[in-house]
C-alpha cells in the first residue's frame, strides 16, 4: 500500500497514520468477508 501527497499542504506523520490505518481496516475487512465465506 501506497501514498502520494504533497508535503506543503500534508504531515507526513499524519499521512503515516492515514496509511496505517487505511492497511488494518482493508485488512479487517478481508478477515471477515472470508470468515463469512466460509460458513
Amino acid at each position: 500500500l501506497s501514498l502520494s501527497y504533497d508535503h506543503r499542504v500534508i504531515d507526513g506523520a499524519e499521512a503515516a497514520r492515514f496509511c496505517n490505518q487505511l492497511q488494518r481496516t482493508l485488512e479487517t475487512m478481508h478477515l471477515e468477508m472470508n470468515s463469512n465465506h466460509k460458513q
